[in-house]
């Protein structure tokens, strides 16, 4: 009796893996028609778009740019000077100094001649005390704030940039990161263009800086990175953005904008409360609330997605801090999704609930289990000795293959619609990481996920050390070129 219950178990499992293997398929075969759709009528609208309107215009909203800072002192200044270049009339910078233990303060202090100031505020969203309030009298600097505070970490830094914010849309960004002069520009062309529904948050294409040569806070030649994670990365921020967001946007089924990267209604920010302080994943669940919220008030409302590459940041190029990346990614997803279980299968909440919510469920947060359970099924079948050779290779092909063309129409997404890597050479050896991803690094992604997991189980929190360097580095090659020339 439990020799046949066994076995039953095991042709159940088969029949479930075979089923999620078909599903795979027919999702991501949809996932890349939607999202060429939607990269079509992105390029159709911008056609029509004449920037200078914008920017002249006197209806557009005010966008004030949040930026945390901890222990950023050695390129805090250029960052800051990065950030006040960009095109944009109504505009203010907000540094928030979340309690660094280097000259960071000092550093933007002497630089823009900054004065602590009286500075009255309402504290809507409760955050770590603030020091002091720093303006410069200079107009040159007018609209550069700077916040000095305790450290409560990054979405306590925010929460204080938010509740000194006067702009009516929040630029939520890493401070690291390298923006385009007419970033704010794209971004804010969403808020203006929807009638119909309320724009509540967009986000925007995050690009690869490592090895590209950076000058003057703006990327001057585009080059991929030259170890095997790296490149890695750009396919895989290539398939997130390209294909997985604009699908996604397709159908106003978005639940995640990056926390690098991001534009959000300041109002209904400050209705649900800031950003959650005690999760890993606070931009992804900043979202979800807002979404959740204007679902519960009945507001027709969109979360939109701008895919011109529009900001740069620095990805991590060693296994160790990679691996602490990837950990508080899925610990993040986890927290968010269980946070919001009621929305599970819910058409009260529209796409939400019903697309989004079950697609995140499935394939991001058990996806590393899932397919972990795959091998150890084929391991099982192996010992039992009901292993059909010529089913495992044939489906392997089959799942082989439609990884490669997902990843080769990223790449080809990106070369018909933006054509930044001009060198063949970086485009041979991004076909070459997308042939040997599946046996590289897909599996250490696959390891990292399941350790997430473990973490979340264990109840471990924080963010991890992250390790950055490779924009100073960039320019510094790029400044020497120039001196030996000269």
């Amino acid at each position: 009796m439990y020799n046949f219950l066994f076995y039953l178990l095991v042709e159940v499992l088969g029949v479930l893996f075979l089923l999620m293997s078909l599903t795979v398929v027919m999702l991501y075969l949809l996932i890349m028609a939607m999202s060429a759709l939607e990269m079509r009528d992105h390029r159709k609208r911008g056609r029509f778009t004449d920037y200078e309107d914008i920017i002249s215009s006197p209806l557009v909203p005010s966008v004030s740019i949040i930026a945390p800072a901890f222990n950023e002192a050695e390129s805090i200044v250029q960052n800051a000077k990065s950030l006040l270049s960009l095109h944009y009339a109504k505009l203010e910078v907000i540094i928030v100094n979340d309690g660094s233990k280097d000259d960071t303060l000092e550093r933007l202090i002497d630089a823009f001649k900054l004065v602590k100031t009286p500075f009255a505020f309402d504290e809507s969203i409760p955050t770590a005390e603030v020091r002091g309030i720093y303006k410069s009298p200079n107009k040159s600097f007018s609209k550069l704030v700077v916040i000095d505070k305790e450290n409560g970490g990054k979405a306590d830094a925010l929460n204080a940039g938010i509740n000194v914010s006067s702009g009516e849309v929040l630029s939520c960004i890493d401070v690291d990161c390298i923006l385009s002069s007419d970033s704010i520009l794209r971004m804010i062309r969403p808020f203006m263009e929807e009638v119909n529904r309320k724009v509540i948050a967009v986000g925007g294409v995050i690009g690869i800086a490592n090895n590209c040569d950076v000058v003057d806070g703006t990327v001057t030649k585009y080059r991929i990175p030259q170890t095997a994670l790296g490149r890695f990365q750009v396919i895989e921020y290539f398939r997130a953005f390209l294909m997985g967001r604009m699908a996604m946007n397709r159908i106003n089924g978005l639940i995640l904008i990056s926390g690098a990267f991001g534009f959000f209604r300041r109002d209904l920010v400050v209705a649900v409360g800031g950003y959650l302080t005690k999760t890993v994943g606070e931009d992804m669940e900043l979202i979800v609330r807002m979404r959740r919220y204007m679902a519960e008030q009945k507001v027709p409302y969109k979360v939109d997605f701008v895919p011109d590459p529009l900001c740069w940041t620095e990805v991590p190029e060693r296994s160790d801090i990679l691996a602490k990346q990837r950990n508080r990614w899925i610990r993040g997803t986890i927290e968010t999704l269980q946070l919001h279980q009621t929305l599970r299968l819910k058409p009260k909440y529209g796409v939400m609930g019903m697309v989004s919510y079950p697609y995140w469920s499935l394939f991001e947060k058990f996806g590393p289990i899932l397919e972990a359970g795959g091998i150890a099924y084929t391991l099982l079948l192996i010992i039992l000795g009901d292993f059909s050779a010529f089913f495992f290779i044939s489906l392997f092909i089959v799942m082989y293959l439609l990884f490669v063309m997902v990843s080769t129409f990223s790449i080809l997404y990106e070369q018909i619609f933006y054509n930044n890597y001009k060198d063949k050479k970086d485009l041979n050896r991004l076909i070459v990481s997308v042939l040997l991803e599946p046996f590289t690094i897909h599996p250490k992604i696959v390891w990292w996920g399941l350790q997430g997991h473990w973490d979340f189980i264990k109840g471990k929190g924080g963010w991890g050390k992250m390790i950055h360097g490779g924009f100073k580095k960039a320019e510094d090659k790029k400044t020497l070129e120039t001196n030996v020339s000269s």
